[in-house]
């Protein structure tokens, strides 16, 4: 016995040294803030990091056998974190740009939108201004090579081309471009440079009086350009706004606050925040907004979660517009962001946020975090996607509108008007086409082939009026998806001509002139759009819970 013993001690030993490493960081840790940001950033002290240093460096001088101090560390942090909710997270260093650069709202690169396709990066388009742009890179354009590597034909994955395309500002980086036409590769050296990234997609006027803005996350910047886009729309004649937060997964609180605040009254409350070791904190309206007194109309699904919720909810609770879409995501967790010595971060549940109501739309997490994810797709499997009748809330966390609406806490946002999927069994062709992307990748093709043709068109306004999906595009689209292998009718290819052929035509808008040039096409298609329009023309007031769907309790 005493030499099993012996011989389990070593093997234990890395596990127990780990343990006291996790120990030595928690126990001493001194945080100090050095962000404004909602999602504070902190910094550990130095004479922590010392404790640290000693035990690692310890391990690595009398350990029995070789270890990799960096993933020993890793590993511990990764683990002690597994068991707390779903958002508190261990980001190393080689990821944390990746985690970040979406929320600062910029990075340093190339500055284009490409898309990898027959396993080739194909430039989309180059930003207006940005360094691809000045040097000559077109939209179509193959980069074949980078710094006198061929990365086509290779199986190269998005990942890794963002990686060779981005890079700290003044650095430079050599590419070699296909374009259509030529015979030979042109060569081109880029010097990279701050690339700035936009959430807001786009803003337009569905027509005279009703105006669309919609937003993709919640960034430094958003605020920012929510206010130049409602300045506009309201020049423009806006009396009715659709904001837009379907798929957008959250972001910065305060971007969400700001942007709340354009819609509510003074000293109306839009959300607070608390947690054991954080006392509420609660934020309200002030008097500056700009839309107080226009409809508004807050779209919303399963993938609007977060930040996106915190206005859904503010809009909700004061009953201050219609909540139109499907039940939203169900995260109402805030973190903070621990910044660690070697570049790596943490980020760490602290609080919880609350609607005004005082509803947490918080979906339980105590099964894990494999079941928290896969709720959403549950949803699709127990009919909740189809007929709102399959949600099922707890009749304890029913809270009340000051209106007397009730509201349901414990599972996302429920709106007020529920669009479900489509279940039409004649729009199969289209859903199945849509699904498989096969429409996404004949537009693309369409458009490398037809390139300048389609460049003939001024602006989008002018491809939107006189650009038509021809009897032959639309049977060249149809003969593309038979060789995929899609089996269709003649009823399901007469049914589904007009879906297929609006969101074809999207794609090439989008194509040339990215969101702008699909959203104003493919949301004459888009159900849930056209319920907001409806509503925005012949409002209804919004119904007391007897009135509404028949939502079980449990």
């Amino acid at each position: 016995m005493k030499a099993n013993s012996q011989n389990r001690f070593p093997y234990y030993l890395p596990v127990v040294f780990a343990l006291l490493l996790i120990i030595g960081i928690f126990l001493g840790l001194k945080l100090a803030p050095t962000s404004s940001e909602n999602n504070v950033v902190y910094s550990l002290g130095n004479d922590d990091g010392q404790k640290i240093n000693q035990i690692v460096n310890y391990i690595s001088s009398d350990y029995v056998d070789t270890i990799n101090k960096k993933q020993l560390v890793d590993d511990a942090i990764n683990n002690l974190l597994k068991d707390l909710d779903p958002h508190s997270q261990y980001i190393t260093k080689e990821e944390f740009d990746e985690y970040n650069d979406p929320l600062v709202a910029k990075f340093e690169g190339i500055g284009i939108s490409f898309r990898i396709e027959k396993d080739t990066i194909n430039v989309i388009n180059t930003i207006p201004g940005g360094p691809s742009e000045k040097v000559g890179l077109q939209a179509g354009d193959r980069i074949v090579s980078v710094n006198d590597s061929t990365i086509a034909g290779v199986g190269i994955k998005n990942k890794d081309a963002i990686r060779l395309l981005k890079g700290p500002r003044g650095t430079k980086v050599d590419v070699g471009i296909f374009r259509r036409g030529l015979p030979d590769t042109i060569n081109y050296t880029i010097t990279r440079d701050i690339i700035p990234t936009f959430s807001l997609d786009i803003a337009y006027m569905v027509n005279d009086s009703i105006g669309y803005m919609k937003i993709n996350k919640f960034s430094a910047t958003t605020y920012e350009e929510a206010d130049k886009a409602m300045k506009k729309l309201k020049a423009n004649g806006m009396t009715k706004l659709i904001l837009d937060l379907r798929g957008n997964s959250g972001g910065y609180l305060t971007a969400a606050i700001n942007l709340a605040d354009e819609f509510l009254k003074d000293k109306q409350l839009i959300v607070y925040t608390q947690g054991n070791n954080r006392p509420r904190k609660s934020a309200y309206a002030t008097n500056k907004g700009r839309l107080q007194n226009e409809d508004l109309v807050i779209l919303i699904d399963e993938g609007s979660a977060s930040a996106s919720e915190i206005i859904a909810g503010a809009i909700q609770d004061n009953d201050r517009g219609a909540i139109i879409g499907r039940r939203s995501f169900g995260k109402g967790l805030v973190q903070e962001q621990i910044a660690l010595p070697d570049g790596s971060a943490f980020r760490l549940t602290v609080a919880r946020y609350y609607t005004p109501t005082g509803r947490s739309i918080q979906k339980p997490y105590n099964e894990g975090k494999e079941e928290y994810y896969m709720e959403s797709y549950e949803r699709y499997l127990n009919g909740e996607m189809q007929n709102a009748d399959s949600i099922r809330f707890n009749d304890s966390l029913k809270y009340t509108t000051p209106k007397g609406r009730v509201v349901y806490g414990g599972g996302g946002i429920m709106p007020d008007i529920y669009i479900p999927l489509s279940a039409d069994s004649n729009n199969v062709l289209f859903n199945v086409l849509a699904n498989k992307g096969l429409v996404f990748r004949f537009a693309f093709e369409y458009t490398d082939t037809h390139r300048k043709d389609l460049m003939k068109y001024k602006s989008f306004d002018d491809f939107n009026k006189q650009f038509k999906i021809t009897n032959t595009m639309y049977n060249d689209l149809l003969t593309f998806a038979k060789e995929k292998g899609v089996k269709f009718t003649i009823k399901q290819k007469r049914y589904s001509r007009n879906k297929i052929a609006t969101l074809l035509k999207a794609y090439i808008g989008r194509n040339i002139y990215d969101e702008k040039g699909f959203y104003p096409i493919y949301n004459n298609i888009d159900n849930t759009f056209q319920k907001a329009v409806d509503y925005l023309k012949h409002p209804t007031p919004l119904v007391h819970e007897s009135d509404t769907l028949k939502v079980k309790t449990n």
